[in-house]
C-alpha cells in the first residue's frame, strides 16, 4: 500500500495513457511485422514437424519393407535348404540303385563265368571219361580197333548215358 500513496491519480493516469499509446504505435507499425515473423515461425516449425512425421513414416515404411525382405529371404532360404535335401536324398537313392545294378551285374557275370567254367571242366571230364573208357575198353577186348572206332563206340556209349 505504500507505493500506492506515492504515486497520484495523475502519474497512474498518464502511465495507462502511455502504455496504451505505446500499445497504439505497436500496433501500427510493428504489430503486423511481430505477427508475420511468429507465423513464419510457426508455418517453420509445423512444417519442420510435418517432414518429421514424413520422415518417420519413411523410416517405418522401410523397417516393414526390410523386415519383409528379410522373410521372404528367410522362407526362400529355407526352399533352398529343404531342396537340397531332396536333391541330396534323390542322388543318395539313385547312387544306391546304381550300386544295387552294378552289383547283380556282377553276380550275373561271376554265374556266367562258373557255368562257363562248369561246361568246360564237364567237357574235360567228358574227355577224361572217353579216355578211360577207351583204356578200359582196351584191356577188356584184346583185339584192338582203330582209334575211331574205340572213341566211337565210347561216345555213344557216352550219348546213350546222358539220353538215359
Amino acid at each position: 500500500m505504500g507505493i500506492l500513496k506515492m504515486l497520484s491519480a495523475s502519474e497512474i493516469f498518464a502511465q495507462i495513457l502511455s502504455f496504451f499509446l505505446l500499445l497504439l504505435l505497436l500496433r501500427l507499425f510493428a504489430w503486423k511485422k511481430i505477427l508475420n515473423l511468429l507465423d513464419q515461425r510457426k508455418d517453420k516449425i509445423r512444417s519442420e514437424f510435418e517432414r518429421i512425421e514424413e520422415s518417420k513414416l519413411e523410416i517405418s515404411r522401410l523397417k516393414n519393407d526390410y523386415a519383409s525382405k528379410i522373410a521372404s529371404i528367410q522362407e526362400e532360404a529355407e526352399i533352398k535348404i529343404k531342396e537340397a535335401i531332396e536333391e541330396g536324398r534323390k542322388i543318395n537313392a539313385q547312387m544306391r540303385k546304381q550300386a544295387h545294378e552294378d552289383a547283380q551285374d556282377i553276380i550275373d557275370d561271376a554265374r556266367k563265368q562258373v557255368k562257363h567254367e562248369v561246361s568246360q571242366v564237364q567237357e574235360k571230364l567228358k574227355d577224361r571219361i572217353v579216355d578211360i573208357a577207351l583204356g578200359a575198353a582196351r584191356s577188356v577186348i584184346q583185339e584192338k580197333l582203330t582209334e575211331d572206332g574205340d572213341r566211337r563206340i565210347v561216345e555213344n556209349f557216352i550219348k546213350e548215358m546222358e539220353e538215359a
